[in-house]
């Protein structure tokens, strides 16, 4: 995998990927044809495949929070959320395995290199899995406009925030996996907010949470 950009060659560095060589310095077309993005500050490396996370052990912190994404298709927006998860301190990320973004050097990008440090799983059915969460003691919450106040819940404990793709939210059986429905307020002419900003406001709200129980 070529990674590109100064945060996310600089954070693999620091990861436990290895680097297989870097390269800098170089015009600008030549390192684009490298790593196949205008977007490489510069800088582009070699490292390792990124290797997923197991999904049973992102739950093994008896506060763990870990963000499961609903077949969220864009890298951008699953680079995105995997730097707000590691930023917030969360657990981990989880995925599906099919009709899902995967890490690809555009996540990493978008990640700001923020997914060398946080556990990213794939898991074949989301819904399965959450209900393997609920039974090792996790409370589900899932992103809907349909949900109560996302103020309202307890967030003590295991933690696990499911947000849905742009347009569909979360498809019903996944939502139907789910112990509540939590919903931001919308008060502008706006539907919904990018899953990325939600996934920000949920996890820092969940945050805020903790610091004031």
């Amino acid at each position: 995998m070529i990674v590109y950009g100064q945060n996310p060659v600089r954070e693999a560095i620091r990861g436990p990927r290895n680097v297989l060589r870097t390269w800098e310095g170089l015009p600008a077309e030549e390192l684009e044809q490298i790593c196949g993005s205008p977007d490489h500050q510069g800088i582009c490396a070699e490292v390792e495949p990124y290797a997923y996370a197991d999904p049973d052990a992102l739950l093994t912190d008896e506060n763990a929070v870990v963000v499961a994404l609903d077949e969220v298709q864009d890298p951008h927006n699953l680079g995105a959320v995997i730097r707000v998860a590691e930023v917030a301190g969360a657990a981990g990320v989880v995925i599906p395995e099919r009709r899902s973004a995967e890490v690809t050097p555009t996540v990493c990008k978008a990640s700001a290199g923020a997914v060398e440090h946080l556990p990213v799983a794939r898991v074949r059915n989301l819904a399965d899995w959450l209900g393997e969460a609920k039974t090792a003691g996790a409370w589900v919450y899932g992103a809907s406009p349909d949900g109560i106040p996302y103020g309202e819940p307890d967030y003590r404990g295991r933690v696990v925030l499911v947000l849905g793709a742009e347009g569909k939210g979360l498809r019903p059986r996944v939502a139907g996996s789910c112990d509540e429905l939590i919903a931001l307020p919308v008060r502008g002419q706006a539907e919904s907010l990018n899953v990325s900003t939600a996934a920000a406001a949920l996890v820092y709200g969940i945050l805020q949470f903790r610091m004031q129980s």
